[in-house]
């Protein structure tokens, strides 16, 4: 199963309660591109600071959140998908 991580080529901070992504181009912040996460995305983000698989990351939602572990998935494979589509996550092991 594969694991999901950040990228190595992005910086994060929270900033009163909300979780900011700034990629980082040839050594320098690229502030027309900062991402603004919600609390899901949020929780999501620190679950893959370390490689996590699906399952541990929906398992790091469950603990955090009350809902429906379908929905859960449905965030997770989103969020997963748009974030490499972005080049702010990647499967471990791959290139960042």
């Amino acid at each position: 199963m594969a694991c999901y991580v950040r990228s190595q080529s992005v910086v994060s901070r929270v900033i009163a309660g909300e979780t900011l992504i700034i990629p980082v181009r040839k050594g320098v912040g690229d502030l027309a591109s900062i991402y603004s996460l919600n609390q899901v995305a949020s929780c999501i983000w620190r679950a893959i600071e370390a490689p996590r698989n699906k399952e541990e990351i929906i398992d790091s939602l469950e603990i955090e959140f009350l809902g429906e572990r379908q929905q859960m998935e449905r965030d997770v494979e989103t969020f997963l998908v748009e974030m490499k589509a972005a080049g702010l996550v990647s499967e471990a092991g791959a290139a960042a």
